[in-house]
């Protein structure tokens, strides 16, 4: 059984004076006096805490890897060699302060400031951007593969937290690591029993079966049962201890399992306390002017316990995230119709599949990010089959300080794509309660409600319904046909209002369902003179682009201008500001119509600036 570390090394900083000041490189670590690093720690923690609550982030899980970190970069070179991965990236904090970016903290997941996630761009001694879990062990696997190759000596370490280890992609690349003995890749099991909540599966017992010193478990582990060496359980809290075991495996020269039992949120009591996800993220230290409003979230998870309680067949499953998707309230009233994968998307939605062959109808609550790794389920075991599954896709659209990889752009291009599949993008509190209702009330093949990371505004009234279209606002003249999708309505419901006080006669549609097509939004496109098109997606392949070619498709002449996102990795920053880059905001909306009315181009060419990722 491992035993944490002794109080005296979460003790604040001493008279001796501020280490972090002094370490600025992981040479700085490696130089300290073993005695010292129990203050370094205790002065990493404070910093984390003081700046990842002002300006938000991913504290419990960063606070759980201090002495961890320190370990890995006391033995291993990254200077001069040594790669260091990071599954996933969130627990990189305490990589960053250590390769010298401790004065960027106060601008962590601000525009234009420190990335929330490992980032080529800022050092070196970064190497994977996707902070989407399970991956890091297969770029281990073609690293070391790659190095072998050019006769390269370097050690390749892979950290990986244990909910990292309920994903298929991790046995993949450990099935592959197994049976290559010379590739000498090092596995930094960061155990802390969680991802968001605690760890689930198998995977998840048999782990607690290592923890706690089961000697027949440690004997035939599932690691080295694939080939792997195994050592451990260490305590992840002892950097002395830690680093010995890790010059240990360093010595064996092949793939080796480093089992470190952490603690997530440790030293800081109200990450320790918090039950639900000791403290994985927190936002900003900013008051929130006038009443809270309800979240997106808020407003699905308890319009889904409604239609649970109605219901006996409808199911909801999340892939290691039932708290921040929503759905735990729903397994706290329905136990038995609640299912947590771990994070397993691909599995997520097959199990899904297989469920609604037996006549239930499953709720899949995902990131719509995370969707894009389950897409060939999507397509081949649940579109194939026409089966009765609806997906959530929460944080759909730009979703702002998370960056790159957590921007949910994705879905509705992929989507389209799928034959059958009917996708509902409400654009208020309201119609989401609606608009779920109808998805899951859907029995002829699959459903997707996507929504925002936001505040869900106030309630939008419709003048009237045409067949699925809300006609929300009409000057009487058709001259534009505004096609608003989801929480856009607002902002095009404001550059409707500026553009009549200019002389612009403008009617504003929003379809409700994005996908398909309707007859009636064809119908409202053939009997005005421009359509534009305005959706927190892909300008390109997604619903605009959809009706864009059903336009052409049905000799309707009316030209179509689709606003969106561009094909590119946008960069983490807030929300509004992103939208408005893209061109989303009610005055460049406005602007935009102007300039299709006029027919001159909407979008000027765009000239990539050099790639500051590459190395």
């Amino acid at each position: 059984m491992v035993t944490t570390a002794t109080p005296h090394t979460l003790q604040s900083s001493g008279p001796a004076g501020p280490l972090l000041d002094s370490v600025a490189t992981p040479r700085d670590v490696r130089r300290l006096p073993a005695a010292r690093l129990g203050q370094l720690a205790a002065e990493i923690r404070d910093f984390l805490i003081d700046k990842v609550t002002a300006t938000g982030g991913h504290l419990g899980s960063n606070l759980g890897v201090v002495e961890l970190t320190l370990a890995v970069h006391r033995v291993f070179d990254v200077e001069a060699g040594d790669v260091v991965l990071f599954d996933t990236g969130h627990q990189a904090y305490v990589h960053k302060l250590l390769t010298g970016r401790r004065e960027d903290f106060d601008g962590l997941r601000q525009a234009g400031g420190l990335s929330g996630y490992p980032s080529r761009a800022e050092s070196p001694h970064d190497w994977i951007e996707n902070s989407h879990a399970s991956t890091a062990l297969s770029y281990a696997d073609g690293i070391a593969k790659a190095r072998l190759l050019s006769g390269d000596t370097g050690c390749v370490v892979a950290v990986v937290g244990d909910g990292g280890l309920t994903g298929g992609m991790a046995w993949e690349a450990l099935n592959n690591l197994g049976a290559a003995q010379e590739r000498p890749v090092i596995v930094v099991l960061n155990d802390n029993g969680r991802s968001y909540a605690p760890t689930a599966g198998g995977i998840a017992t048999h782990l607690a079966e290592l923890r706690a010193g089961d000697k027949a478990a440690v004997r035939r582990n599932v690691f080295t049962g694939l080939g792997l060496a195994y050592i451990g359980p260490v305590d992840g809290h002892d950097t002395e201890a830690l680093g010995r075991t890790l010059v240990r495996a360093r010595a064996l020269r092949r793939p080796v399992v480093v089992h470190a039992v952490t603690a997530k949120g440790r030293g800081h009591t109200p990450a320790e306390e918090d039950e639900a996800d000791r403290l994985h993220a927190v936002g900003p230290s900013v008051p929130s002017p006038g009443p809270a409003r309800p979240s997106w979230t808020s407003v699905f998870s308890e319009a889904l316990r409604e239609l649970g309680a109605e219901r006996a067949d409808l199911v909801a499953i999340t892939a290691a995230m039932g708290g921040p998707t929503g759905l735990a309230p729903f397994g706290e009233r329905f136990p038995g119709r609640f299912f947590d994968v771990g994070i397993a998307e691909q599995h997520a939605v097959a199990s899904a599949a297989g469920m609604a062959m037996q006549g239930l109808h499953p709720v899949v609550a995902v990131y719509a990010t995370f969707l894009n790794r389950a897409f060939d389920q999507v397509l081949m075991d649940v579109a194939l089959h026409r089966l009765a599954v609806t997906f959530v896709l929460d944080r759909a659209g730009v979703t702002g300080p998370d960056g790159p990889s957590h921007h949910g752009m994705w879905d509705p291009a992929l989507l389209a794509a799928v034959p059958g599949l009917r996708l509902a993008v409400p654009r208020d509190a309201a119609q989401l309660r609606e608009l779920l209702r109808e998805a899951v009330g859907h029995r002829d093949g699959p459903t997707a409600v996507r929504f925002p990371k936001a505040t869900a505004g106030d309630n939008i009234a419709a003048l009237r319904r045409e067949g699925p279209v809300d006609i929300l606002s009409a000057s009487g003249i058709h001259d534009v046909l505004l096609v608003a999708h989801g929480p856009l309505a607002g902002p095009c419901l404001e550059a409707a209002s500026a553009l009549t006080a200019r002389g612009v006669g403008v009617t504003v549609a929003d379809p409700r369902w994005g996908l398909p097509i309707s007859p009636e939004l064809l119908h409202l496109a053939s009997t005005h003179r421009l359509v534009v098109t305005v959706e927190d997606s892909l300008r390109t392949n997604g619903a605009g682009g959809l009706l864009s070619q059903a336009v052409r498709d049905h000799a309707v002449t009316t030209p179509v201008h689709t606003l969106g996102l561009p094909t590119a990795f946008l960069p983490h920053g807030g929300r509004d500001p992103l939208l408005t880059e893209a061109g989303l905001s009610t005055a460049r909306i406005v602007h935009a119509v102007l300039r299709a009315r006029a027919g001159t181009p909407l979008y000027t060419p765009h000239v990539p600036a050099p790639d500051g990722n590459r190395r």
